[in-house]
């Protein structure tokens, strides 16, 4: 089925070709999340065309402006990314042609999309394990473990830290309240920042709307300290340095690649930014200390990669994963040859300002059991260079890395 787009400044009407009481673009001409949402629900229970809607533009002016800039202006709950994404997977087309995410549009161009339903946003509470560092009225600290996502997307609706933090703060909090609405419309309440799903550490959420852009303005100001530790391959050299690479999304479409983000050179290269500092040197491997200084999507990894120094256990960027007797050079009993089964990386350390009181607040994390193993046994097997003395460092390793 085609929804037509009804009239705007931009678009012109065509034939009404939407099922009667099903409405799926607002005045103005954006698609409305809630009708997309529902139409699914329906397609979902009837077994028929899984849950996607299609939507069709027919511009009435000449914009010259980027497909998926033009998209994210009508589809507001799809990110950039994810419009790229749905352009390179064929889900959109310009004058029945498969286009490019930098098509420019012009005068008469019909474009139409395959609009996949957003996330719910109505979250469900799970009782999920939390290790809480902080919390108040107005924001609370975890210490994320790995293999959780932050919050729900279309195909992980459940299990998330958002679902996990819904039970807590009904149940467990000292303090009650929510999470921030900000973000609520994609399944987002009170994430002012992320991590990738493997990636452990410290991560902060928003629990009212006033702290939630107070904080969103220090990330976007860089006053923000973000620390983390990896341990990677090789033998880093210079000790110290400044990556300043852009990235962004990988130009294949291939199965494996669309995930994976790049260094780029053009106009889908973001700018971005990250100081590295050796703290450990050992035989064949290194520890270091990154300082972010942007927050793009697969940023250490990748930076890291691009040098040649992938971190262990990441194999979409190169790393390897790595059982025990590759450190010790002795077989492990069975059941315990695994040492690291995904990337090295752990948020360490964040500081900030509290967005209502104006403290300045500073919070470490402990490596979960694996990464705290894993650099217990390089110092012991592999001692090399052993500890680096580097100026500007910011993390007690023996808070850090050092297992109880």
């Amino acid at each position: 089925m085609t929804a037509t787009e009804g009239a705007s400044a931009s678009e012109q009407p065509g034939p009404d070709q939407r099922p009667p009481g099903r409405d799926l673009i607002l005045p103005g001409g954006r698609v409305d999340a809630d009708a997309i949402r529902a139409a699914a629900d329906v397609e979902d229970a009837s077994g028929d065309d899984d849950g996607l809607r299609r939507v069709r533009f027919v511009l009435s002016r000449d914009l010259r402006k980027r497909l998926d800039k033009y998209l994210g202006d009508r589809i507001s709950f799809m990110s950039r990314t994810q419009l790229q994404k749905l352009i390179e997977h064929e889900g959109v087309t310009v004058n029945g042609r498969t286009p490019k995410p930098s098509t420019t549009l012009r005068l008469g161009d019909v474009i139409e999309v395959v609009v996949p339903p957003p996330p719910p946003t109505e979250i469900q509470p799970e009782r999920i394990p939390l290790e809480i560092l902080f919390e108040d009225e107005h924001l609370i600290v975890l210490n994320k473990q790995p293999d959780i996502i932050v919050h729900p997307a279309r195909s992980h609706l459940s299990g998330t830290m958002i679902n996990a933090l819904a039970w807590h703060f009904q149940n467990a909090s000292a303090t009650g309240g929510a999470l921030s609405t900000v973000g609520t419309e994609f399944a987002r309440p009170g994430v002012v920042h992320r991590l990738d799903r493997h990636t452990s550490g410290v991560i902060v959420f928003a629990k009212s709307d006033e702290a939630h852009w107070k904080l969103g303005r220090q990330f976007e100001h860089r006053t923000v300290d973000k620390r983390y530790v990896a341990v990677v391959h090789g033998v880093v050299e210079p000790q110290a340095d400044v990556i300043e690479l852009p990235l962004g999304p990988h130009p294949s479409t291939a199965k494996g690649m669309r995930e994976k983000y790049v260094v780029r050179h053009d106009e889908l290269g973001k700018p971005s930014v990250t100081i590295y500092r050796v703290r450990e040197q050992y035989d064949g491997y290194a520890l270091l200390e990154l300082d972010l200084k942007t927050g793009r999507t697969h940023q250490i990894r990748v930076h890291l990669s691009h040098l040649g120094w992938s971190i262990v256990g990441d194999e979409m960027y190169g790393g390897r994963r790595l059982e025990r007797s590759a450190i010790t050079g002795e077989k492990a009993p069975a059941g315990e040859q695994s040492l690291m089964a995904r990337q090295a990386l752990h948020a360490a350390l964040i500081r900030f300002t509290h967005p209502i009181s104006g403290e300045r607040m500073t919070f470490t994390a402990p490596a979960p059991a694996d990464m705290a193993e894993l650099v217990e046994l390089l110092r012991r097997h592999r001692p090399g260079a052993g500890p680096v003395e580097m100026g500007g460092a910011a993390l007690d390793l023996d808070a850090i890395v050092s297992r109880p």
